[in-house]
């Protein structure tokens, strides 16, 4: 990556590698078999914007090789390691890959970080004739408790209210109006959760963006006070609880050209 590049970069989780490395939700198993029923081919996938690999982790199981980018370096220094997976530092607008090498282009959570049209067009570029492009993103998480909800819902809307970028907040209105550039096929329902404990959630909880800002502002940590009064509800430190977040899916084939709707 260019220096220029680099600068152009707004790096939120880089100084937060390693804790979104173990505290960042997988994504469901039946996401990446229907991937993989859809791609025109197993040869190649490319996890754009991978962070710390999760993504890339379900593919490889099912490509014969993955190819995981990231604009961070520090995120590709923290990924989880794989024999079939090759990581690497680069931006999402210029992968370094072949022209029409590439059955399958997966973005996890990170599409809204983009320079869209210059993406668009190099999906365009590398994907196969018929290769898909496929974007996933979830929404806030809850709870299946009130009060520990309402207070973690209280946490990211209010203490943490102006500190969320403006991408992530362009994201959040409109989740379900990802636009694609070419042909959309039928894309499934899925379910995303997590049975985490107190401390899991905690882990999560600083991995987000807004912490990470609101931390490098003020010098001070906004989750330490929030894990206390979570801490009250939770009781039993090691008890699990179930997470949920909406999962929003959005699929794009490749048929030789841009689709007038973009």
């Amino acid at each position: 990556m260019t220096a220029s590049e680099r600068a152009s970069f707004h790096d939120h989780f880089s100084s937060v590698s390693k804790q979104y490395a173990r505290y960042r939700p997988a994504y469901p198993a039946d996401l990446f078999d229907w991937l993989a029923s859809v791609a025109p081919g197993r040869n190649l996938a490319w996890d754009c914007a991978t962070g710390t690999g999760h993504a890339a982790i379900g593919l490889a199981s099912r490509f014969k090789q993955v190819i995981a980018t990231d604009a961070s370096p520090e995120q590709i220094a923290a990924a989880i390691p794989h024999p079939g997976i090759t990581y690497s530092a680069a931006p999402a607008e210029k992968s370094g890959l072949d022209d029409g090498s590439v059955d399958l282009i997966t973005v996890a959570q990170a599409l809204h970080w983009f320079d869209i049209e210059h993406f668009f067009s190099e999906a365009e570029r590398i994907l196969v004739p018929g290769g898909v492009l496929a974007v996933w993103t979830y929404g806030p998480l809850s709870i299946e408790d009130e009060q520990i909800n309402a207070l973690v819902r209280k946490f990211a809307s209010m203490t943490l209210a102006e500190w969320w970028p403006e991408e992530w907040n362009r994201t959040a209105a409109g989740r379900k109006t990802i636009p694609l550039p070419f042909e959309k096929p039928e894309v499934p329902e899925l379910a995303m959760t997590a049975d985490w404990t107190l401390g899991e959630l905690v882990g999560h909880m600083r991995t987000w963006s807004a912490v990470t800002r609101y931390i490098g502002k003020n010098g001070i940590d906004p989750v330490s006070p929030a894990a206390e009064e979570l801490s009250e509800l939770w009781r039993e430190r090691e008890e699990k609880r179930r997470i949920i977040w909406p999962f929003m899916l959005s699929a794009s084939k490749k048929n030789g050209r841009f689709s007038d709707d973009r």
